[in-house]
C-alpha cells in the first residue's frame, strides 16, 4: 500500500511539473528577417534615363532591426498596377557594411537605381506609362513584397538642339541655337518646349530664365532660335544650358512633361565694355541776366538702363575740347556760367554708364556771348 501511495504522489508531481512547463507556451518560429517594403519610392526621368530612389529599410516585418540585407529587385511593368515583381529589369546591391553605413549618417540611408528606357518601348507606347516598384530581399533572397508604385511617362524625348551658344552684347546676353531635324517619333498631340537655365559661377543653384514654344523648331522652320537675357548682372560669370521638353496630354487632359538631354553648357563672362547711346538734339542758348552771363544747354535724354549721367565738353574756335563737369551730370541739361562777353563757344555732350563706359560725343552746337 505504501508503495502504491508513493507511485501516486510521484505521478501527481510529474503532472504538476508538466503543467507548469506548458504555461511557457509553444516555441516561436524562427525569425525570417524580411525587410519591410519601402513606402517612399520616387522616380525622376531625364531623357531616356529613369532614376529611382528609396529609403533602405531599417526594420523587418517582425518589427526587429534589420541586421543583414540582400539585393533589391527593380521592377517595371506596362500595367497600371503590379501585384508582384515578375520580371526584374535590374538589381541594386545593399551597402557593403550596413551597420557602419548607419553609424556614418544620422539620416535614413537611401538607395538608387538608373534604368534606361528602350527606344522601342517609347515608340510603341508614346502616350503610355511605365509602372515601377522595388522589392528588398534578405540574405536568403526572400522578400515581404513590393514597395509603393510610381508611374513614368513613356513619351519619346528629342535630342538637344544643336549650335547652342551665348555671347555678350550691349543689350544683354544673346542665346542662340539651331532647329532640329524632323523628329523620328511625333506622338499624337505632342508639343515641345525649349527651356533655358542659367547658373552663376561658383553657385550650385540655377534659374530657369525662359521657356519657349519649340514645336515648330522640332522638325520645321519658323520658330524662335534666339533669346536675349537681360535679367543678369554685369561683371559676373554665368553658365547656360538648354533642354527640349516633350509635352503630351494624359488621361483627364493632364499635361505630362519630360525633359530631354541637355545641350553642352556654355560659359559667358558678362563684362560690360559697351558704352551708352550717343546723346542727340543738343541746343545752346545764351541766357544772360544783368552782369551775370551764362549759356544753357539741353539735349534729348539717353534711355540706357545703366546710365550714370553725362559729360559736357566746351572749346573755343581752334582749341581742344575740355570737360566742364567734375561728376556726371544727372539730367539732360547744364548751365555754363564760366563765359566771357564777345566769345563764341562750341559744346558737345557724351553719356557715361555705371561702369565708366563713355559714349562718343554728340554733334557740336555753338553759341556767342554778346
Amino acid at each position: 500500500m505504501k508503495n502504491f501511495n508513493g507511485q501516486l504522489l510521484l505521478a501527481m508531481a510529474g503532472l504538476v511539473w508538466a503543467t507548469g512547463c506548458a504555461s511557457i507556451g509553444a516555441p516561436r518560429p524562427p525569425a525570417l528577417e524580411l525587410p519591410k517594403p519601402p513606402t517612399d519610392l520616387h522616380a525622376a526621368r531625364k531623357g531616356d534615363r529613369v532614376t529611382l530612389t528609396w529609403s533602405i529599410p531599417t526594420q523587418t516585418t517582425d518589427r526587429q532591426s534589420v541586421r543583414f540585407l540582400g539585393k533589391t529587385l527593380v521592377c517595371r511593368s506596362l500595367q497600371p498596377a503590379m501585384k508582384q515583381c515578375e520580371t526584374p529589369v535590374g538589381e541594386a546591391s545593399p551597402p557593403a557594411d550596413l551597420a557602419a553605413a548607419r553609424k556614418s549618417t544620422p539620416k535614413k540611408l537611401s538607395a538608387s537605381f538608373s534604368d534606361t528606357l528602350p527606344s522601342a518601348l517609347e515608340r510603341e507606347h508614346p502616350n503610355g506609362f511605365a509602372t515601377y516598384a522595388v522589392e528588398v530581399l534578405n540574405r536568403a533572397e526572400r522578400g515581404a513584397g513590393i514597395s509603393n508604385q510610381v508611374h513614368v511617362a513613356l513619351v519619346p524625348t528629342l535630342p538637344p538642339f544643336g549650335g547652342f551658344n551665348a555671347r555678350t552684347t550691349s543689350k544683354g546676353v544673346v542665346i542662340s541655337w539651331a532647329c532640329a531635324a524632323a523628329a523620328e517619333v511625333r506622338p499624337g498631340g505632342a508639343k515641345y518646349l525649349f527651356r533655358i537655365y542659367r547658373r552663376e559661377d561658383g553657385k550650385t543653384g540655377e534659374t530657369r530664365i525662359v521657356q519657349l514654344d519649340a514645336t515648330g523648331c522640332a522638325g520645321e522652320a519658323g520658330d524662335q532660335t534666339s533669346f536675349l537675357d537681360q535679367s543678369f548682372e554685369w561683371e559676373k560669370i554665368y553658365s547656360y544650358r538648354g533642354t527640349v521638353v516633350s509635352v503630351v496630354e494624359a488621361a483627364g487632359k493632364t499635361s505630362v512633361e519630360v525633359e530631354g538631354e541637355d545641350t553642352p553648357e556654355v560659359k559667358v563672362f558678362a563684362h560690360d565694355i559697351f558704352p551708352p547711346a550717343v546723346p542727340t538734339g543738343l541746343q545752346a542758348v545764351f541766357s544772360g541776366a544783368g552782369p551775370q552771363a551764362f549759356v544753357d544747354l539741353i539735349w534729348t535724354p539717353v534711355t540706357d538702363a545703366d546710365l550714370e549721367g553725362y559729360n559736357v565738353y566746351r572749346h573755343e574756335d581752334g582749341a581742344a575740347p575740355t570737360k566742364l563737369n567734375a561728376e556726371p551730370v544727372k539730367t539732360p541739361a547744364f548751365r555754363d556760367a564760366q563765359v566771357a562777353a564777345g566769345k563764341k563757344y562750341f559744346y558737345s555732350v557724351s553719356a557715361v554708364d555705371e561702369r565708366g563706359n563713355e559714349s562718343a560725343r554728340s554733334e557740336e552746337t555753338s553759341e556767342r556771348v554778346p
